[in-house]
């Protein structure tokens, strides 16, 4: 008997939240793994993403066990791998606050809006403690988790364009580039978000569409200023009209990210394409300087214009799980504005799933790709 067996080759494709947490623990539990990223490791979403963690706010939808087993494990990576100096991990009070444009600043501040809100911030409400709430810089997250999963469990990191999952007989047998390079592997998990589509075997099955959302990234003169204080906005713009969402992290690095204006969008072949709107820009910085005189150009540097596109599925539930009918390949997508805070447990459960054949850290029944195929059926 063979008491050393070989480890089983994963080919995991896409260097976002999604992909590098599945490489990270499935090369931890003894696969070997090589992460294909067709442009840079979190060049998409993953690095544009605001990075807000929620223990419960998905509680009562299909996705509360996966965000609550989540959370605690973004709580445990933390303390393994020095999250809050590594990669800004630290707990959050999270406040849902009122905003008028054309207000002046009222000098009759009521509740628990931080010193640096100075703007006409009105109906304070903490919608999130410290024990429930919490943040990451997500690029300094993937590519932290990256880094550990290359230099202790050996993930080997090609950069290359996946063109097709190859198969025999119904079974995975690893992926082609489009450089003709193959790739062998016992089993393929395909981790593309909005790219998903691309991929025939996917296409067929499922619909997954791209929302593009607007963030702007600020550096305060005074950024000691700026208290660990996540803002939920509703932001009445001046000229009147329906109200924005915009939200706002200031960051341990000194930084605030601000977010929003999202709508439907095609998908661009490569990421790099992806250009933010510039409307939707100097929205974003019309609330940032509404909100805090710390935050407007001159007093804040802005470091950062840019545009994501979230992955989003027909049903608005995340596709985890093997491809119907094709043995041993595997889809983790649609996690839509909770990517970075689902990584981890998709992650380790799709780790679960290709190594043991089921997972135990949440159930994936409610997330099975065949419930597309059942729905053709129909």
């Amino acid at each position: 008997m063979d008491t050393n067996p070989q480890p089983k080759k994963v080919a995991v494709c896409g260097g976002g939240v999604i992909g590098v947490c599945t490489a990270y623990f499935l090369s931890k539990n003894g696969a070997s793994v090589t992460l294909i990223e067709q442009s840079s490791v979190a060049c998409a979403a993953s690095g544009k993403a605001g990075g807000f963690l929620a223990l419960d706010w998905c509680d009562g939808g299909p996705v509360a066990s996966l965000a609550r087993a989540s959370f605690n494990l973004h709580r445990s990576l933390a303390q393994e791998l020095n999250g809050s100096e590594s990669y800004g991990y630290r707990p959050l009070t999270t406040l849902s606050v009122s905003v008028t444009e054309s207000s002046s600043s009222s000098s009759n501040r009521t509740g628990p809006i931080p010193s640096w809100v100075d703007g006409p911030a009105k109906s304070p409400r903490t919608i999130g403690s410290t024990d429930s709430t919490a943040q990451v810089h997500p690029e300094m997250f993937t590519k932290t988790l990256l880094s550990k999963a290359m230099e202790d469990y050996g993930v080997e990191l090609v950069i290359g364009k996946v063109e097709r999952v190859e198969m025999a007989e119904g079974k995975t047998r690893g992926v082609v580039l489009e450089d003709g390079r193959e790739i062998g592997a016992e089993a393929v998990v395909l981790a593309l978000g909005p790219w998903s589509k691309r991929f025939s075997v996917l296409g067929s099955l499922f619909r997954v569409y791209g929302i593009k959302a607007h963030s702007i990234v600020l550096e305060p003169k005074e950024a000691n200023r700026i208290t660990p204080h996540a803002l939920f906005l509703t932001y009445y713009p001046a000229q009147g009209g329906k109200p924005m969402d915009p939200e706002v992290y200031p960051r341990p690095t000194g930084e605030v990210y601000i977010c929003g204006k999202s709508a439907q969008a095609e998908v661009p072949d490569d990421p790099e394409q992806i250009t933010p709107v510039p409307e939707s820009i100097n929205a974003l910085k019309r609330v940032a300087a509404t909100v805090s005189s710390h935050l407007v150009e001159g007093e804040a540097a802005v470091k950062a214009e840019q545009a994501c596109i979230l992955p989003c599925s027909e049903d608005d539930v995340p596709i985890i799980g093997e491809v119907p009918g094709i043995k041993s390949c595997y889809v983790a997508t649609g996690h839509s504005c909770w990517g970075i805070l689902n990584g981890p447990a998709t992650g380790a459960a799709m780790a679960e799933l290709v190594l043991d054949g089921h997972a135990s850290i949440v159930d994936l029944s409610r997330f099975d790709p065949g419930r597309f195929a059942s729905a053709l059926k129909k």
